[in-house]
């Protein structure tokens, strides 16, 4: 199985306090901030061609779906070939046992990077947040991760499973609210999928969907409130790097709670994910009113935000969601850039874009932005960030 591929990380911000938290300070409370943020991916490769030529596809409409969906390549841990050469069926089990192996190996190695960029090392991280949904795991990867990367024994956890691509920002207002709690302490978010051990390969178009879809990544974000004596002011939010995390907003939409499920497929004794035609529509026909309702109250329009981070669910979904919001191509590139070059990560997708928005140095002092995602539910969720 291929090893994780980490990009270089570029210096990275100073240290944020995070061997001890204090409690608040008087005021109002401290704002959380995203201190630094660490993705990792499989090494192995594979453009859409690619896949299309390992499984023998040769059905048109497959190929269609595979090749026109705005994904160019993604990173995937495929099974070893079986004796005709395409990667062979497996359980299961076998899936479930990959999906361990293969998210501890990709959830270290994006913690790890999420650390150096932050200046911290494993024993400063005070709480453990850990985001899947491509396979069920008791005990969880929290504690997976902490006994693998040596991180303190004490160290809280939190593990959300099975929420789907909207989870991340989910995790996100935990952990946000943990570092509140507990200002100067030190607490990392990651979303660690491996989605290509959820895939079916019956050659329905349904599963088809999916397989075209999804690729293998993770990515962690460190959350630290200011803490000490200049904490519930301007100036202590601001001496700690990286952006506010300033509100969050939800937006269930019930009737259509059956678009995106994960489902028991007695056919292949394996679970199978099932996406709806209409998916992309729904959301876009209700993502206007989740940010409206982010922005209530705090005297922003939507032509006030600077820089839109939106799960990178599929070409449809950008495009529907790109046309509801009035935003441009370039309010969405690197939204789309992840989706070209990695494919749909599932609940780590916006911490891609997240990262790359950050390497591209374009969020300066006072700018506002929004983050989207939207998943099984069917739900979006959002957050408010200030730099």
């Amino acid at each position: 199985m291929s090893a994780p591929s980490r990009a270089p990380a570029p210096p990275g911000p100073a240290r944020p306090p995070a061997a001890r938290s204090r409690p608040a300070a008087a005021g109002r409370p401290p704002v959380p901030r995203l201190a630094s943020v660490g993705t990792a991916v499989p090494s192995a490769r594979y453009t859409q061609q690619d896949v299309l030529d390992l499984f023998r596809v040769r059905d048109p409409r497959i190929a269609s779906l595979f090749l026109n969906g705005g994904i160019e390549r993604r990173h995937l841990s495929l099974p070893p070939p079986g004796p005709d050469g395409t990667p062979r069926q497996e359980t299961q089990g076998e899936l479930l046992a990959r999906h361990s192996a293969e998210a501890v190996r990709l959830g270290r190695a994006a913690v790890e990077e999420c650390l150096r960029r932050a200046g911290a090392a494993p024993a400063d991280v005070r709480h453990l947040c850990c985001v899947t949904s491509t396979g069920l795991l008791t005990p969880g990867l929290s504690a997976l991760l902490v006994k693998e990367m040596g991180l303190s024994p004490h160290c809280s956890r939190l593990d959300v499973v099975g929420m789907g691509c909207n989870a991340g920002l989910n995790a996100l207002s935990a952990t946000a609210g943990w570092a509140a709690a507990h200002p100067g302490g030190l607490a990392v978010m990651a979303c660690i999928e491996v989605c290509s051990a959820a895939y079916v390969f019956d050659g329905t178009m349904r599963t088809s969907v999916v397989n075209s879809l999804f690729g293998d990544g993770a990515a962690a974000v460190a959350v630290v409130a200011p803490d000490g004596a200049a904490s519930g002011t301007a100036a202590g939010d601001q001496a700690t790097p990286g952006p506010g995390v300033l509100r969050f907003a939800s937006r269930v939409i019930p009737d259509a709670i059956a678009a995106m499920r994960y489902d028991w497929d007695d056919a292949h004794g394996r679970f199978s994910f099932f996406l709806d035609p209409e998916v992309p529509y729904v959301v876009g026909a209700h993502v206007e009113d989740a940010v409206r309702r982010l922005l209530d109250g705090t005297g922003l329009a939507r032509s006030d935000i600077g820089h839109w981070v939106i799960h990178s669910g599929g070409r449809k979904v950008i495009d529907s969601v790109r046309v509801n919001l009035g935003l441009t191509r370039h309010d969405v590139r690197h939204t789309s850039g992840v989706l070209r070059d990695l494919g749909n990560v599932s609940s780590g997708s916006f911490l891609f874009s997240y990262r790359r928005l950050l390497d591209e140095g374009a969020a300066q002092p006072g700018d506002h932005g929004v983050m989207i995602t939207m998943g099984p539910g069917s739900t979006i969720e959002t957050a408010l960030l200030r730099w």
